[in-house]
């Protein structure tokens, strides 16, 4: 089958934990074809920062949406009086909530029903944009235009609007516009038509957001089924960055309302639904995805470099804790120095090494806060008067000479420590199970899903629990030995590349199965004749044989697109 694979920020052309996840996805499924949609958040090396594509990546098309110019598309006074229509509804859709309100369960949310209406409202006013967009050519100019934000500000000024919106002044307008602007590009791409997404048995969208927004669109006018992959809920990761540092009250309830909107739409229009744990699904559950189409399916991750120190438990230096990670203030390693403290009092001879860079520049000085805070928890100590003093909490960096690679790093401690406040897929974490260590983790985002019952779990910000359970630990080298062996099993059963390929393998071939051909053949009384496009026009591959020959990727000339009567010895095999 053909799958269209519409990605955002990533594969194919940068690094990373999503371009890793969708390289090993393709490179997996050899047996279908993959079209390539790419929408970046920045400029594109495109000669010198792809990655290697494997045979069945047919093309690569890509979009850089965050640095679109205006796109110049003169519209009369007909559209634009249709563009201000559709607007105007889908942002008094946005200014009533943004999440169904039934699912959210506000005092003041009103009947299912409402909520029904609003969600209804806001899909006919963006399936309306995307019908425009597609008939004149592009709305970037539009999104831009003074009437956008006379039509937010009617929207927000209206009497059953959200509270704080009828507080938003003329820059918080111009702020929220210009970010609809921005996540409403997608419908001016030209994705949308029969020799792009229109040609795919399937969109396959590896995030939420602007991909799953193509993903709809394509469902829209050409009528592809959608499947959506979150292994971190995009809405929640909007909602953290709206924090109150980062925007004016106004502008954070409107931009949180459209995105609890777009999410809701992309999860009820999916036909399947993918997050990578249980807490992801919760998400979107709560959003108001059909229990009955989502599918948890784990990221696969590689597991043979962890080969070779998963099956030498004894490399461990029985004293030693270890944490590995990016560094920056959710991990939370303030509580993990005081934790330690505690464990040095119980245990002298206990260690601590710290693995990891910094994630950007909060994640610098959080680090330079971190040395200052062991520095002062733990002077370096000296066995002799005459003896160069030695600090027990060491940081380091891989490739440094104590940790060169990331599976000598966890070689080198007892337990592995995960001490974060929040956390969605902890990665570090089944690192550490498939290098067959006991793990100490806080109780955030899907470690308790992760870990099963082979590692220890704590309270967060709690430095003594975590105190407590590191001592336990270090105490128990029997313990360990259990716990590690345990956690090594359920990682190689659950979190696998292989088990994460035959997932996908197995929900596109459901999805499909369930999908009816989009090319209506009739039988003799001029009722629409099933399965009239046989499978193995789809398929490509050679027949065995001396006349071997390759089947065309395309329909063959007698799979025609219209409606055309069945001859009458077809109509007879079909009864």
């Amino acid at each position: 089958m053909r799958i269209g694979l519409l990605t955002e920020g990533g594969y194919p052309y940068v690094s990373g934990d999503a371009m890793l996840w969708c390289d090993r996805l393709v490179r997996g499924l050899g047996q279908h074809e993959f079209d390539v949609y790419a929408l970046s958040r920045g400029p594109l090396r495109q000669d010198d920062g792809r990655v290697p594509l494997p045979p069945q990546v047919r093309r690569v098309r890509t979009a850089p949406p965050w640095t679109a110019g205006d796109d110049g598309v003169p519209h009369g006074w007909r559209a634009r009086r249709r563009f201000a229509e559709c607007y105007g509804e889908l942002v008094a859709a946005v200014c009533a909530g943004g999440v169904p309100a039934a699912v959210e369960g506000a005092p003041d949310a009103g009947s299912q029903d409402s909520a029904d209406d609003l969600a209804d409202r806001f899909g006919s006013a963006l399936y309306g944009l995307a019908e425009l967009a597609r008939d004149k050519g592009g709305l970037v100019g539009a999104l831009r235009s003074d009437t956008a934000v006379r039509a937010l500000e009617r929207a927000c000024r209206a009497p059953h609007a959200l509270r704080t919106a009828h507080e938003a002044r003329v820059p918080d307008l111009l702020a929220v516009a210009a970010h609809l602007e921005r996540s409403l590009r997608p419908l001016s791409l030209d994705w949308y038509d029969d020799d792009a997404l229109g040609a795919a048995d399937l969109c396959h969208a590896t995030t939420g957001g602007p991909a799953a927004l193509a993903g709809l669109l394509a469902r829209h006018f050409c009528d592809v089924p959608l499947l959506v992959t979150e292994y971190g809920v995009q809405l929640r990761s909007h909602y953290l960055a709206l924090g109150p540092d980062t925007a004016a009250p106004a502008v954070r309830a409107l931009l949180g309302a459209f995105h609890g909107r777009l999410a809701a739409e992309v999860y009820r229009r999916a036909a399947i639904l993918t997050p990578g744990n249980a807490h992801a699904r919760r998400w979107q559950e709560r959003c108001g995805a059909d229990r009955a189409r989502i599918r948890t399916v784990y990221p696969g991750m590689a597991a043979d470099r962890f080969t070779e120190v998963g099956e030498s438990p004894q490399r461990a230096d029985p004293h030693t804790l270890v944490w590995v990670g990016r560094v920056e203030p959710a991990k939370d390693l303030v509580s993990l120095l005081h934790a330690f403290a505690e464990v040095r009092r119980e245990e002298p001879d206990a260690r601590l090494r710290i693995v990891g860079s910094p994630s950007g520049a909060e994640g610098a000085e959080y680090l330079g806060h971190c040395r200052v805070l062991a520095a002062q928890l733990f002077p370096d100590e000296a066995e002799g008067a005459h003896a160069v003093g030695d600090n027990p909490v060491a940081f380091e960096e891989i490739g440094a000479p104590g940790a060169p690679t990331l599976p000598d790093a966890y070689a080198a401690g007892a337990v592995v420590v995960l001490s974060s406040v929040v956390e969605g897929f902890p990665v570090g974490l089944v690192e550490a199970m498939f290098c067959g260590r006991a793990t100490v983790s806080t109780d955030v985002g899907a470690v308790v899903e992760v870990i099963g019952g082979t590692g220890l779990v704590v309270p967060p910000r709690n430095p003594r629990a975590l105190a407590e359970a590191c001592v336990a630990l270090l105490r128990d080298p029997e313990r360990r030995e259990r716990l590690g062996a345990a956690a090594r099993a359920r990682a190689l059963e659950l979190f696998t590349v292989e088990q994460n390929i035959a997932a996908f393998h197995g929900i596109y071939l459901e999805l499909v199965s369930h999908c009816p051909v989009r090319r209506v053949v009739l039988d003799k009384s001029g009722d629409p004749l099933p399965f009239a496009t046989p499978a193995e026009s789809h398929v490509p591959g050679r027949w065995t044989g001396p006349t071997a020959r390759v089947l065309p990727c395309s329909l063959p000339a007698w799979a025609t697109p219209t409606p055309v009567p069945a001859t009458p010895l077809a109509a007879e095999g079909a009864r």
